[in-house]
């Protein structure tokens, strides 16, 4: 009897921290989503990480207002880019969202310049872009 009370309790505290693992899941979700419309141009970023430091110096160069979401300094970072992952199908950094929409990672940014592209979707999101920029 007691091996039946035992194995409830400890189903019941499995399902407990499968509904938190969801509600961080959401409240994670939500997060990304809430700081991917935070500011015309939002970088989802790690300091380490050599493709978001390339685009970070582009949107610098080009003069373009960006706010950069660090998220290996970030408590929750982990579970914001799993969030990112399963929302956006790309769980890589940097993560880039232009006008709150997903733009991708650093190759289709570069890409996106190079083809004239991103110049136009910066200043249709209103974020400062210095035209004369060459790189």
């Amino acid at each position: 009897m007691g091996s039946f009370l035992s194995s409830t309790k400890k189903s019941m505290e499995l399902d407990k921290n499968k509904e938190s693992m969801e509600l961080d899941k959401n409240t994670a979700l939500d997060k990304a989503k809430e700081l991917s419309t935070s500011s015309p141009v939002v970088v989802f970023s790690k300091t380490y990480c050599g493709y978001c430091k390339r685009v970070k110096q582009l949107f610098t160069q080009i003069g373009a207002s960006f706010k950069v979401i660090e998220l290996d300094e970030q408590s929750d970072g982990g579970d914001i880019q799993l969030a990112l992952g399963e929302w956006t199908g790309q769980r890589t950094v940097p993560n880039v969202f232009i006008g709150g929409k997903h733009i991708g990672g650093c190759d289709t940014v570069l890409g996106k310049y190079h083809g004239g592209q991103l110049l136009p979707l910066l200043t249709d999101a209103g974020a400062t872009v210095n035209n004369s920029a060459q790189l």
